[in-house]
């Protein structure tokens, strides 16, 4: 998995903590994750400091993946909803020197909030 091109596919809402003997131990003490999403095996959180994908690999998934994006390392967003015919939406982010990042999300999801929160702690005024 490299930095550039990287998409976890099939994403939906979680109940936060759910995955949390996942991540527990990569948490700062105070930060709070406000999101939880998973697919098959992929874990993606949004906390109040930055994002944290968890990537299974191999057969069993004992072997993982965690990349910690920074909100400071992000330089830019989109946001694309799913449609009638587009069945997932899509949510990419761009990153300081190292590329993009693309999540995508099963219909019904609602990626309002992700958007909400990447603006108020991406933007700068």
């Amino acid at each position: 998995m490299g930095w550039d091109g990287k998409k976890i596919i099939a994403l939906s809402p979680r109940k936060v903590g759910e995955s949390k003997d996942l991540y527990e131990y990569m948490l700062l003490p105070g930060e709070n994750v406000i999101m939880e999403f998973k697919s098959i095996r992929d874990v993606l959180l949004l906390t109040d400091c930055r994002l944290i994908t968890v990537d299974p690999q191999g057969i069993t998934g004992r072997k993982k993946e965690y990349m910690s994006i920074s909100f400071s390392a992000i330089t830019a967003f989109s946001c694309e909803s799913a449609g009638s015919f587009d069945l997932d939406a899509e949510f990419k982010v761009w990153l300081s020197g190292m590329g993009m990042v693309e999540f995508e999300f099963l219909k019904g999801t609602d990626i309002k909030g992700i958007v909400q929160l990447m603006s108020e702690k991406t933007v700068k005024r």
